[in-house]
């Protein structure tokens, strides 16, 4: 029988959700604690790849059990895992629906204060910037859905069959003081440190070390015009995954109400 984990995990003493020879992921974390209590070799398939020390507050990955689940088996899995990974729901599924492959929508956030503050140096990317100018960074943020391809946002592009990305959302917003923003975006699908890469073009805008032709210039030539690097790992988030049959609400509130901060589009 086939289910559906829904889990949240703080991915920044991780190296990825994906397991790998000789570090330590979320993956591995969990096929060994359901492996000791379900006594039973356990293998898990992930939503989605999330790099080094990125964050979840939404994630699926199911698994294959041969048995029916005991009705605490949600309490005892929590228990038995670290304080930065959680599981909300455990959900049986009809068929064989796959939590990679199956998911229509990805949605992911992105944090970064301006100041530095040793209580977000966890939860969000630490810039030490100012006068960012909001406007060219608001106007370059609103080309990302009117484009498809995004070769030149990507770091190995040649391993994907395309790099066509149907990015449907795309916004940015700030808190009142101006020094907080949140950078938000959804696609169908996303490459290889895309997002990272995004979000480090947008600060390079915002610092007026790219204009807003050279950005839409990339778009269109599929060419990174200037040196390209990923903004940190810590601040990024995947918030929300959307399946044809599934599309639960995540039980974690860290985007809205993160220590009071009221998110304003800009």
């Amino acid at each position: 029988m086939r289910y559906f984990f829904h889990i949240a995990y703080q991915g920044q003493h991780y190296n990825g959700w994906q397991k790998q020879p000789g570090i330590k992921s979320v993956q591995e974390v969990i096929e060994q604690t359901l492996s000791k209590i379900l006594k039973s070799p356990m293998a898990i398939n992930g939503c989605g790849r999330t790099d080094a020390h990125v964050h979840a507050s939404q994630f699926f990955f199911h698994a294959d059990i041969e048995n029916e689940i005991n009705s605490n088996l949600l309490y005892i899995l929590n228990k038995a895992l670290p304080s930065n990974i959680a599981v909300f729901d455990i959900i049986k599924m009809e068929g064989k629906p796959h939590a990679r492959f199956d998911a229509v929508q990805r949605k992911y956030d992105y944090f970064v204060h301006t100041y530095k503050d040793p209580f977000l140096t966890t939860q969000s990317s630490f810039y030490l910037l100012n006068d960012l100018d909001f406007d060219k960074m608001k106007a370059v943020v609103k080309l990302l859905p009117q484009h498809k391809d995004y070769r030149a946002f990507c770091t190995h592009p040649d391993k994907y069959e395309h790099t066509i990305c149907n990015v449907m959302e795309a916004d940015l917003f700030v808190n009142t003081k101006g020094n907080r923003l949140r950078f938000h975006i959804a696609s169908n699908r996303f490459l290889g440190k895309m997002i990272r890469l995004i979000m480090g073009k947008i600060l390079m805008v915002g610092k007026g070390q790219l204009s807003f032709d050279e950005f839409e210039s990339e778009l269109i030539t599929l060419q990174p015009s200037k040196i390209s690097l990923p903004a940190h790992p810590t601040g990024l988030y995947l918030s929300k995954v959307t399946y044809p049959y599934l599309n639960l609400e995540p039980r974690t509130d860290f985007i809205h109400s993160t220590q009071g901060v009221e998110w304003i589009s800009i």
